[in-house]
């Protein structure tokens, strides 16, 4: 499916499951089951897609030394980034308190699932965070999707594959070989996309409603506005250091983006993502290193709505901290949102279990479970262009980044939308024509 037409696919899509969620509840409650297929679909890719891109990315730098500047550059980069989003969510929540006079009906079921939150151990300390991303096996790291471990696991086995030499190329070379594989795997799940895409947001509508946007109308667009700020201000500046426009950028990433935003996971934007990376200019081996890693480490939406949650939580019951008390409560946040991505819910989990650390209330988590799912899907498309922005930051850092590749990309979309513009003008022209014509009268 060409991507034109895969990309108004998807709108049609979230348009549809929006109406059916909204006038068909009935109906749309059932749709869940399509965006389960659609993911399965994605995760059932993503292990081997994460292992020989990684491995024939690394085994290309040749050296351990190469590879350390690349993971220092990265680390630092993302270091920054989440900085930028705590400070942000953080500014944003003190500047519209979301929770000031917030007062609407908890249900006893909704306080038990907060309190089984906090019982959710994601990381006890972070000794424990360091030793779980090495896989005690790797079948069973990919058998559950866990994306960090498979990374540690492929960096290491990708510089067994430079020290052993000339002898290790028929293993690269299938290695390599099942990394184009996966790629073309990856096209053709692709145009299940708008299935997964109908399905997920007809049954977020119906089981949310399109009343609990009002009654939760204060948070959502403190997180949103939030979410705008980073991206259109911290975003926007990352992408001025390395001279790319931050439209031209966001237009290239627009599938993939649609995907994170409307199923509200990264896992089935990533491997779309790749590929379009590379096609915009940044080299396979720092697209294979960088996004697989940020998704662990570099979740700029989690990180700000977790600095907006927390607020939100305290205000909701009254409680004022200081400066200092919100600087190691950020701090906290910033080192336990790291490599989890995989768990459910996963900054719900982090928030609770904060609160409780610190023996505060959790009433807040239990309030935003009602709308989780709607602030999810924002937080999510952020932390994918996140992803997708560091990808190009590292790659000038690194000086291989493909400038003439990225206007080549730009020129060839401009192509095409021109070519559909004129398609469309032509279409609706005939039409007018044949119009005009049947209305007229015979003499």
């Amino acid at each position: 499916m060409k991507t034109s037409k895969l990309t108004l696919y998807i709108f049609l899509a979230l348009i549809f499951g929006i109406f059916i969620g909204w006038k068909f509840p009935g109906i749309g409650c059932h749709m869940h089951i399509l965006a389960h297929l659609f993911l399965n679909m994605i995760k059932m890719i993503i292990a081997p897609l994460i292992f020989s891109v990684v491995v024939t990315g690394i085994a290309s730098y040749g050296n351990i030394k190469s590879l350390g500047k690349l993971g220092v550059k990265t680390f630092v980069y993302f270091a920054c980034a989440t900085s930028f989003a705590l400070v942000v969510g953080l500014s944003v929540g003190l500047l519209t308190q979301p929770g000031a006079n917030f007062s609407t009906g908890i249900s006893q079921n909704m306080m038990d699932r907060a309190a089984a939150m906090v019982a959710q151990n994601t990381h006890a300390s972070i000794s424990d965070m360091i030793v779980n991303i090495v896989p005690t096996s790797i079948v069973k790291a990919m058998a559950n999707g866990d994306i960090l471990p498979i990374v540690v696991f492929a960096v290491f086995f990708a510089l067994a594959v430079c020290s052993v030499g000339e002898k290790a190329k028929p293993v690269l070379d299938c290695i390599s070989s099942l990394s184009e594989i996966m790629f073309k795997f990856t096209h053709l799940v692709m145009n299940f996309a708008p299935f997964g895409v109908f399905g997920a947001i007809a049954y977020t509508i119906s089981e949310s409603g399109m009343g609990i946007m009002v009654n939760y109308a204060k948070v959502i667009s403190s997180l949103y506005l939030a979410l705008f700020i980073f991206l259109f201000v911290v975003l926007n500046f990352a992408c001025r250091i390395v001279n790319i426009s931050v439209f031209s950028f966001l237009r290239a990433v627009r599938e993939p983006a649609i995907l994170a935003f409307t199923t509200s996971t990264s896992e089935a934007a990533l491997p779309q993502a790749m590929t379009i990376m590379e096609k915009f200019g940044v080299p396979k081996n720092i697209v294979g290193f960088v996004m697989p890693t940020g998704y662990s480490f570099n979740l700029d939406g989690s990180t700000l709505y977790l600095a907006l949650g927390m607020l939100f939580s305290l205000q909701i019951v009254g409680i004022n901290l200081s400066v200092s008390q919100l600087i190691v409560i950020m701090l906290t946040l910033m080192v336990t949102s790291k490599g989890v991505a995989g768990v459910p819910r996963v900054s719900l989990v982090i928030l609770a279990g904060t609160l409780s650390s610190f023996g505060y209330p959790i009433l807040g988590v239990a309030i935003l479970l009602g709308v989780d799912q709607l602030l999810d899907m924002g937080r999510t498309t952020v932390n994918l262009i996140g992803n997708c922005i560091a990808t190009v930051v590292v790659a000038r850092w690194e000086n291989e980044f493909n400038y003439a590749k990225m206007i080549g990309f730009n020129k060839q979309f401009e192509k095409k939308t021109k070519d559909s513009f004129a398609i469309l003008n032509k279409q609706i022209i005939s039409q007018v024509d044949i119009e005009e014509h049947s209305n007229c009268k015979v003499d």
